[in-house]
């Protein structure tokens, strides 16, 4: 499995509580939904196009 980045978001209260009711709505925590939302932000960036797993050099390849 691949390791997970932490890091500390500071966000409005407000936001919180939307994330936190879309979440339930959509049976997702609400760390999964933003996670969820940025990865179709950044597919939609890419003009759709999947991510691309670049593995370490040291580490075994990624499983599709």
């Amino acid at each position: 499995m691949m390791e997970r980045k932490s890091f500390l978001l500071r966000i409005d209260p407000a936001l919180w509580a939307e994330l936190e009711a879309w979440a339930q709505d959509e049976l997702r925590s609400v760390n999964g939904q933003i996670e969820y939302l940025l990865r179709q932000a950044v597919q939609k960036r890419r003009g759709g196009q999947p991510r691309q797993v670049v593995s370490k050099p040291d580490a075994p390849p990624a499983e599709s």
